[in-house]
């Protein structure tokens, strides 16, 4: 009997909560990239430092990752709060990498085949770190409730602080990442070097 009330305490405990929606998603990843020419290994690197993508209208990087984040949320009046019910992300991934316009030799292209695999390795990296950055978001905000706010207006203004400092946490975290494969003896570091000795 005492199993019974406990279970009945605990599912009319259940149903007073609010209820929130966690969907499944999947990001939709791409690889397009951008025509280099040489056909050595330090004719490569170099034609990739005239058009590889540019960062910051300063310098060019060897690849990127960018991504296209949209939401789709519900918000609730629920009493004289707001819940946000539900927030179902749409992620789109997209990683520019480099790629030779000309036939390469045996050996450069083994060369190219190790670098260019490492390089799309290391984006995807990148790619890991921006799908954890919606999945937090998504954490953070589903359930999300504003109290005194039946008109849902000062919920999207919470919800906008949050997110501003996850964004800012995802991409700190991305120059950290760089900052360590680019260092001397770094991944990058010795992708390049192996690229243009063509080893």
């Amino acid at each position: 009997m005492r199993a019974v009330v406990r279970f009945c305490l605990l599912t009319a405990g259940l149903a007073s909560l609010p209820i929130v929606a966690h969907a499944q998603w999947q990001a939709v990843e791409k690889v397009k990239t951008y025509a280099i020419a040489g056909k050595s290994g330090a004719e490569l690197y170099e034609s990739i430092g005239a058009r590889g993508p540019e960062m910051g209208g300063k310098a060019r990087a060897i690849a990127h990752t960018g991504f296209k984040l949209t939401w789709t949320r519900k918000y609730e009046p629920q009493g004289d709060a707001c819940v946000l019910v539900s927030a179902q992300p749409k992620l789109t991934i997209t990683y520019t990498l480099p790629k030779p316009a000309e036939q390469l030799t045996v050996s450069t292209r083994r060369s190219w085949e190790t670098f260019i695999a490492g390089v799309h390795k290391h984006e995807l990296v990148h790619g890991d770190m921006i799908k954890d950055m919606v999945k937090e978001i998504e954490t953070a905000s589903v359930g999300l409730t504003a109290a005194d706010d039946p008109d849902c207006r000062k919920i999207r203004s919470d919800l906008t602080k949050r997110l501003s400092e996850i964004s800012n946490k995802q991409r700190q975290r991305a120059r950290d990442f760089d900052k360590i494969e680019l260092s001397d003896g770094g991944n990058l570091q010795q992708l390049v070097l192996g690229l243009v000795r063509e080893q």
